[in-house]
């Protein structure tokens, strides 16, 4: 049985015609114009199949707009597109700066940055071209091919979203834990010289002495804090921080030694000391300024997992290693988990166990 298409082109009415039957215009031969939501469940093969009937010139675009009106002369459109051309679908990001007056500098740099991100995406830059319809500040239209395997327009779009994002991020500097990891693995590191460590973000100049237990203790600590905080964080060891009137900032990249042991000391001391394991916790290392950082990215945890326990403390300077700490990340600094706040979580727990409503093990 043949799968109904989820979006058709209509020759007579010269529009977009979606599945659950609503209609957008074409505003011109070669330009259409959908909602956002229009996008979810729209399978790339289907809407590559319409935009080809529908194909007038060299190119048809298919702008995107949030207003809930769709008027193709009024809505305001994203800076993300669809574009048809040559036989492919590509989603088209357009960045606003003055910082590049021609296509190899802008392809170049513009390219860097986005390579790591969209490569985890199955994900490409395909071509970087200036707009000719703006000069101030100039468009450079970023054109993003994808893997369609598995996935519908709204995916293909929030991969554009991350781009975007991304570049601004590297360009304003204003960040967030997700363009702060890609901006690390792209090798952009120095983007964030000068910003501030806060709720998700910690570096350290140089490596935990993970010979000793104190530094083991340290480790384990650092990535506790993140993994009990709301919105997970990173640790990056290599990178110096300065205090400042209301806080610490990032000040310089000084690269740290690696060898072919580095990572695994840090899984192997985080493992022994820290409890549960976090998910999808990520240890690597990125270049920077001629050498190597360590970055330990952990993802929000879920709610149920927590709180992680720290087999070990550090009691006046002292190693205590019957002991048990508890500590989460608050802004630039970390506070323990009260003991109430421990035995609320025990006592929930342990009475779910009496209903009978999670399992024993």
């Amino acid at each position: 049985m043949a799968t109904a298409k989820s979006v058709l082109f209509d020759r007579d009415q010269h529009k977009l015609i979606l599945a659950n039957g609503q209609s957008r215009n074409g505003f011109d031969v070669d330009n259409f114009l959908v909602h956002v939501d229009d996008l979810t469940g729209m399978r790339p093969t289907d809407l590559k199949g319409a935009l080809k009937r529908a194909m007038g010139g060299d190119e048809v675009t298919v702008n995107v707009t949030r207003d809930d009106s769709v008027d193709d002369e009024y809505s305001i459109a994203e800076p993300i597109s669809i574009k048809f051309s040559e036989g492919a679908l590509s989603v088209s990001v357009g960045h606003a700066t003055d910082e590049y007056d021609d296509e190899e500098s802008a392809t170049e740099t513009l390219s860097t940055p986005l390579t790591p991100y969209l490569k985890r995406r199955r994900a490409w830059v395909a071509n970087v071209e200036m707009n000719p319809n703006y000069y101030h500040p100039l468009i450079w239209d970023v054109e993003i091919s994808c893997s369609p395997r598995g996935r519908d327009m709204a995916h293909l779009f929030r991969i554009a979203e991350g781009a975007l994002a991304l570049l601004q991020a590297f360009e304003s500097g204003k960040l967030t834990r997700e363009t702060t990891l890609d901006l690390l693995r792209s090798g952009n590191a120095q983007v964030l010289i000068g910003q501030e460590e806060g709720p998700w973000l910690d570096v350290k100049s140089a490596h935990y002495d993970l010979q000793s237990p104190s530094g083991k203790i340290s480790i384990a600590q650092a990535v506790a804090r993140f993994a009990n905080a709301e919105h997970g964080g990173i640790v990056v060891v290599g990178m110096r921080g300065k205090k400042v009137p209301g806080g610490e900032i990032i000040s310089s990249i000084c690269p740290v030694p690696v060898n072919g042991r580095t990572l695994r000391s840090y899984q192997t001391a985080i493992e022994q000391h820290l409890y549960p394991p976090p998910d999808y916790l990520d240890i690597e290392l990125v270049p920077a300024d001629g050498g190597s950082l360590v970055v330990l990215h952990i993802p929000p945890q879920p709610e149920e997992h927590k709180p992680f326990l720290v087999h070990g403390a550090i009691v006046d300077g002292d190693v205590e290693g019957a002991f048990i700490s508890i500590v989460r990340r608050r802004g630039e600094s970390s506070i323990p988990i009260t003991a109430p706040a421990v035995h609320a979580t025990l006592a929930a727990g342990r009475a779910l166990l009496r209903r009978g409503e999670i399992p024993k093990n």
